[in-house]
């Protein structure tokens, strides 16, 4: 991942916390606008999820975070 990806996925963690808790969880898809329009990114996310790291479909908000933080 790139890392201004990573300062993106970390900005909607924030977000989605501060929004809603520490419990919030979210799928990758929270990180991409409903329009897709970077399908590269898209899938590179998704790699990183299902396939490196077998996470759920939905996972706390402060995991994700705390992974990207530690460059997971």
């Amino acid at each position: 991942m790139t890392p201004e990806f990573r300062q993106a996925i970390i900005k909607v963690c924030d977000a989605k916390i501060a929004q809603k808790g520490p419990n919030v969880g979210l799928s990758f898809y929270a990180f991409f606008k409903n329009k897709n329009d970077t399908p590269a990114l898209l899938f590179q996310a998704a790699e990183w999820w299902i396939k490196t790291h077998q996470l759920d479909h939905f996972e706390k908000a402060v995991k994700i975070k705390a992974m990207i933080i530690k460059g997971e």
